[in-house]
């Protein structure tokens, strides 16, 4: 009953069937995944038919003790991408057999496969895998066996209907018949393919949108005063360190392929603009110097008519015959220092702020502020200047509008591309 049950020349048929329970962990660190099902297979064996059996008149199949496996033949099927397999054996082991009158077998047991997937990681994690199994027989070649699915490719792998998946969608489930060939023979053999899709919800809230934030927090250096040094260097190398952290911590989970994929593209880009940002003060420093800054009569440009000089020194000391000295300028200053402060709301302010409203700008350097930065003094009937106020370097303004545009322009292009590349895989079923 151990021989193998051959009828008329002809190659034994075997038919699979699977139903699956559960499927994860997918694990893109080794490329594997595991799954939990009912593995069932069907075969013919004449010796054992019992249907010309008086007893046996109304039964339709033979409940059998497992037992009986180790006294009769039976296929030996295996996996060829298994990796680490085994049969559930609590309370006690989880197969069964059964007997037709025809002499019909059904062997079925509840296995744990592991299985390895090649994956390709270039669009993770917008990506779509197809992970394979591979299953025939370990020494029968296919003049003694042949396996088959047993309601054809498209029906014959089941999946639970309460079945989910934490990172994946399973779309579907293709099967295929194959013929290996190798130097002891050719062997039938089973292919089954499962069609995972991504979900990006994880990656989203984890990576993307950090790494956004991050990115548009290191441009609020491009409002601070440029004289600021201390703070916009600790604001710049602290989005560098960030940025740095988020990076390692995403590549923990993936093998160390030779290739970018899409998430380090994004992660990569994040960093170019935050580092670029460092770059970016260190080039509005180096044309930054104390005292250095444009004339405050740039800011002053757009004042009324000069309406006294407001200084305790005579017409006489401001007529513009003392050199060195900018009568038009003094005057327009002492009475811009004398106006009062015009008061904006808070949201006002805000908006003035970012926009970078001129007469905003010159309302609050004529403050407090300005009399620490420029004063205007009568010494002795002479006015002298004794200092000078930085502008906002053009660098910051053209970088709040270059750096904001450009990652746009970027990430838009990014979705793009690679919506497109996911789209195409799953037509293609790639």
């Amino acid at each position: 009953m151990h021989l193998l049950c051959i009828r008329n020349g002809k190659p034994l048929q075997i038919k699979i069937d699977i139903n699956i329970r559960s499927m994860g962990p997918i694990s893109e660190l080794d490329m594997s995944y595991s799954m939990d099902c009912y593995f069932r297979q069907r075969w013919q064996d004449n010796r054992l038919a019992f249907k010309n059996l008086p007893w046996a008149e109304h039964l339709t199949e033979l409940p059998v003790a497992i037992r009986m496996l180790d006294r009769i033949w039976k296929p030996d099927t295996y996996f060829y991408n298994g990796k680490q397999s085994h049969i559930h054996m609590v309370t006690t082991p989880n197969k069964f057999f059964r007997i037709a009158p025809d002499g019909g077998l059904l062997y079925s047991m509840r296995l744990t496969i592991k299985a390895s997937c090649p994956m390709h990681l270039e669009t993770f994690p917008m990506d779509t895998q197809q992970c394979p199994l591979r299953l025939g027989s370990f020494g029968y070649t296919v003049e003694d066996v042949q396996y088959q699915w047993t309601r054809g490719p498209h029906d014959s792998i089941n999946t639970a209907k309460d079945m989910l998946l934490s990172q994946f969608d399973l779309v579907s489930t293709p099967a295929f018949n194959e013929t290996l060939r190798i130097k002891q023979g050719q062997f039938s053999m089973l292919l089954a393919h499962f069609k995972l899709r991504r979900h990006m919800g994880y990656f989203l809230i984890q990576v993307y949108v950090p790494c956004g934030l991050i990115v548009i927090l290191s441009w609020v250096g491009f409002w601070i005063n440029r004289e600021a040094t201390a703070d916009r260097v600790a604001l710049g190398i602290t989005s560098v360190l960030t940025m740095s952290f988020l990076g390692l911590e995403n590549r923990s989970d993936l093998p160390k392929v030779a290739y970018s994929t899409a998430l380090d593209w994004f992660v990569g880009m994040c960093f170019t603009f935050v580092f670029a940002t460092i770059l970016q003060f260190a080039t509005v420093h180096y044309f930054t110097k104390y005292g250095s800054g444009d004339e405050f009569q740039e800011y002053l440009s757009d004042a009324e008519d000069d309406e006294g000089s407001g200084c305790e020194a005579t017409q006489n000391q401001v007529n513009g015959d003392t050199p060195g000295i900018d009568t038009e300028l003094v005057r327009k200053t002492i009475r811009r220092m004398r106006r009062p402060i015009h008061k904006d709301t808070c949201w006002r302010k805000i908006w003035n702020c970012i926009t970078g409203n001129k007469r905003y700008n010159i309302s609050m350097r004529t403050g407090n502020a300005l009399t620490r930065q420029m004063s205007v003094r009568c010494m002795g009937g002479r006015l002298e200047r004794t200092g000078r106020a930085n502008s906002v370097s053009k660098i910051d303004k053209a970088a709040r509008i270059l750096f904001p545009g450009i990652f746009l322009t970027l990430n838009m292009i990014y979705w793009l591309l690679y919506m497109s590349l996911r789209r195409a895989a799953s037509a293609n079923g790639t």
